[in-house]
């Protein structure tokens, strides 16, 4: 017999578009962000609470997991959480029922300080990275790979019944830049059994140092996560697309200009695809807590199960700023280059809007939004997920409204 478990991450009534009321954890006849898995009737309930351990709390994923988690009805639960951030932690974040730990991963003292003790943790969801643009592939993999290292040096050895490893890597997975500077990228669609490039990648060193630790006790198993673009709430983060491009827009509509799409042709007239946040999470938790070895030791893709152009997205955005939607008129403009003096914009748009104090950089992670609507990324595959018994997908353009509205909720953007 199967059961079905319905779990609610965003409010239905704030957040309408996402249809959380009908998101089933337990497949039953194929509803959004179903999970299939079987349980006999007389299993009862969980005879051991999960304790998870996120890293990256506030971040892209991290903040999904704080939600879902300490719901009465997730499965696996009830589930204890720890959240550990390098950022004290902010207004948007208190009411997520976690106990919540200040730590810079990157510094192994602080980091067995901190983190030694929580002797009680049975599955971590490692959702953090370091991804400065500054940095050179070679500098991202030997900073991630540290603080990796850090965090299970301090973890696996002090936590007898941990159980299991959820790393969350990405898309780029499958494209990067040789040692000369020269772009390389597999054909969509990506499958995970796709060989690795011969390009720096962290994604590499994370997953060999996973394989490497888990060795060291017995039992343990490990999940590998690759999303692609994240459609997410996540303010101070370093890769927050949506975010980012709802304070462009505010910035336009505050200057009484047109909504400019700042990316290429290939972008706007290709086809995309983006991960939900909350969808990453599901997996992540299926991954965790499924007790068939389907989601054991495997490495998935995970992204929304449909495509989309950024021609009919962008004027949806246009439309939620009240917005002149304009066709693309093949210039490719760089939003590092023409943000560089809209700080104080910005200032008067929090101040004659009431919204959360914060300042334009912090907001606006205009790098990150130039490369995402800059180039043409790989499509990947579901089908392995699927297959493996994860049925969960999103409606992009409404998962890309949704998030627009929690945006708009928390007072981050008028």
């Amino acid at each position: 017999m199967e059961i079905n478990s319905t779990i609610k991450t965003r409010d239905s009534q704030s957040f309408p578009l996402q249809n959380h009321e009908h998101m089933r954890w337990w497949w039953a006849g194929g509803a959004i962000g179903a999970a299939k898995k079987k349980l006999q009737v007389d299993d009862g309930p969980p005879k051991h609470q999960s304790v998870g351990l996120i890293l990256g709390v506030t971040g892209l994923v991290g903040n999904s997991l704080a939600e879902i988690l300490p719901l009465s009805d997730t499965p696996g639960g009830p589930w204890k959480v720890y959240g550990v951030a390098r950022r004290s932690r902010p207004t948007w974040h208190a009411d997520h029922p976690i106990e919540y730990i200040q730590c810079d991963l990157s510094n192994p003292e602080e980091t067995e300080s901190k983190l030694s003790n929580l002797t009680d943790v049975t599955h971590i969801f490692y959702v953090t990275c370091v991804t400065a643009n500054k940095y050179t592939d070679a500098e991202n993999c030997d900073a991630n790979g540290k603080m990796f290292r850090n965090v299970l040096n301090a973890i696996i050895p002090n936590c007898p019944n941990l159980q299991h490893i959820c790393l969350q890597t990405g898309l780029k997975h499958y494209f990067g830049r040789s040692l000369v500077g020269n772009f390389v990228c597999h054909e969509s669609p990506c499958y995970e059994d796709l060989p690795r490039l011969d390009v720096p990648n962290f994604y590499y060193t994370l997953e060999d140092i996973l394989y490497e630790e888990v060795q060291k006790k017995e039992g343990l198993t490990w999940s590998v996560h690759r999303p692609g673009t994240i459609f997410v709430f996540s303010p101070f983060s370093s890769m927050n697309l949506v975010g980012t491009l709802c304070v462009y827009a505010a910035i336009c509509k505050q200057q009484g200009l047109p909504l400019k799409f700042p990316g290429s042709k290939n972008v706007w007239e290709g086809y995309s695809m983006c991960s939900d946040a909350d969808l990453v999470a599901e997996q992540q938790i299926w991954a965790a807590i499924d007790h068939l070895p389907n989601a054991k030791n495997e490495a998935f893709n995970v992204s929304n199960g449909d495509v989309f152009k950024w021609k009919y997205i962008w004027k949806v955005l246009a439309e939620q700023f009240g917005l002149e939607f304009v066709e693309f008129d093949g210039e490719k403009l760089s939003l590092q280059e023409m943000m560089i003096d809209k700080g104080p914009i910005w200032e008067e748009i929090v101040r004659e809007n009431g919204l959360l104090g914060t300042k334009l950089e912090q907001v606006g992670v205009w790098w990150f939004a130039d490369v995402l609507l800059g180039f043409e990324f790989p499509l990947d595959s579901m089908n392995k997920s699927k297959e493996h018994g994860f049925l969960g997908f999103r409606n992009s353009k409404n998962s890309f409204l949704s998030w627009i509205e929690k945006t708009k909720a928390y007072k981050i953007v008028p």
